[in-house]
């Protein structure tokens, strides 16, 4: 049986995963050597794999000047690792020692641990200082002038200056929300979420055994508080897992069918619901061939996801962009499908995790235009801002707002009313 790895070790071979080949780090945390670690090293292998691509560009300007060529991608993640531990307070003489063993580890590398050595040594003195020097790192570009073009250079600064920030843990309660935030010494934010600046481990906290509470950002919790009162509605989630908002509307008195195309996922969102004691239909399918009539339906639908990217680092570096066009598809026809699904004068709140207007502000407009009758309600609810609102009739959410708070996730949201 293999050496298990070390974290340091791990979180370089998860960066490979995700520059080398493309893969989110959700699906590269996964095979024996991942599942043989004990879970504090696993914790600390992703936290540091995390913090390396959230500070890519910053990692690359510390180590360009000590490299005459670019090394290869093995090698120049080591050296990025070490960099951002070297700038960011980590104990000199052992991240040196275990950066130069993890190459040397290497059959392909060995001959190139003088090189690491060497330059990982430099850095040692002179990192820390300049890395409060460089600029807040900068989006891909795939990504950074389409943003550009939608919200203006100021707005994306302000976005990338969020993602480098990271993100709080916000928790939706399934009953008192002020009386959690107490329990766990959280705030209780406008819009009714509880927000924790540090959690630590979450299943440690106060409420989890008992099924008080789960994980959900701020933005995510918003779409299903938008439908005000629903109780004894029938209520469609049409792409439920993990189930946050399923959960949402069943505390709040909906008698809900949670619908998602993956059994997988659809185990998640039954073990949210049996430990918080809540109560929905779940059916595993595809969402375009579902059938039946409801009085309301949300549809968090398919997207990019960049809106997360400050919990999800990730994701601007593993994809360039591939598949957004298909999404948009996909969006669009969801949409079509939904409101086939609705009772007359039912509601579809639409919802996308993304920044891209084509996946949200544009859905909108070309549903309006596809479907006469069709039209936007007002969207209202606790903590609702006057700025988020959209020409067309929706919410848009960005990771800069909030920033006194520590931001939320970006969103589009919008309420479609069927004719009666």
């Amino acid at each position: 049986m293999p050496p298990i790895p070390t974290a340091r070790a791990q979180s370089v071979a998860l960066l490979g995963q995700v520059l080398g080949q493309g893969r989110l780090l959700s699906d590269a945390m996964t095979g024996s050597a991942w599942e043989a670690m004990p879970a504090p090293d696993r914790a600390a292998a992703q936290r540091m794999a995390q913090e390396v691509l959230r500070n890519l560009e910053r990692c690359d300007r510390l180590l360009k000047p000590h490299l005459r060529k670019s090394p290869p991608l093995f090698v120049r993640n080591v050296l990025r690792l070490g960099a951002w531990e070297l700038a960011t307070g980590g104990a000199a003489h052992g991240v040196v020692n275990d950066c130069v063993q993890i190459v040397a580890g290497d059959r392909k590398t060995q001959s190139m641990k003088g090189l690491v050595n060497a330059v990982l040594r430099k850095l040692t003195e002179e990192a820390p200082a300049k890395w409060s020097t460089l600029r807040v790192p900068r989006l891909p570009r795939w990504l950074r002038e389409p943003l550009t073009i939608a919200w203006g250079n100021k707005a994306v600064a302000a976005m990338e200056a969020a993602h480098l920030a990271g993100a709080p843990l916000d928790l939706s309660a399934k009953a008192d929300a002020a009386a959690l935030a107490a329990a766990v010494g959280g705030s209780l934010l406008p819009t009714g979420s509880v927000r924790l600046a540090s959690a630590g481990q979450v299943s440690a906290l106060p409420g989890y055994d008992t099924g008080d509470w789960w994980v959900q950002d701020a933005a995510a919790a918003l779409p299903a508080r938008l439908l005000g009162d629903v109780t004894g509605l029938n209520i469609l989630d049409m792409c439920a897992a993990p189930g946050g908002k399923t959960m949402q509307l069943a505390a709040a008195g909906a008698n809900v069918t949670a619908l998602d195309l993956s059994e997988a996922r659809m185990g998640r969102v039954r073990e949210n619901l049996a430990r918080t004691g809540l109560e929905a239909a779940t059916v595993t399918g595809d969402a375009l061939a579902h059938d039946g009539t409801y009085d309301a339906i949300l549809l968090d639908a398919p997207c990019s996801a960049t809106g997360t990217i400050r919990r999800h680092p990730d994701l601007p570096q593993a994809k360039q962009g591939e598949g957004i066009s298909e999404l948009i598809g996909l969006q669009a026809a969801m949409i079509d499908h939904a409101l086939r699904l609705l009772a007359p004068g039912g509601r579809l709140v639409f919802c996308t995790c993304s920044l891209i207007p084509d996946e949200g502000e544009c859905q909108v407009e070309e549903a309006l235009a596809r479907h006469p009758g069709l039209e936007v309600l007002r969207p209202e609810a606790a903590g609702v801002e006057e700025a988020w609102r959209s020409e067309e009739g929706g919410l848009r959410l960005r990771p800069d707002f909030w920033a006194e708070r520590g931001g939320m996730d970006g969103f589009y949201v919008a309420i479609l009313r069927k004719p009666a």
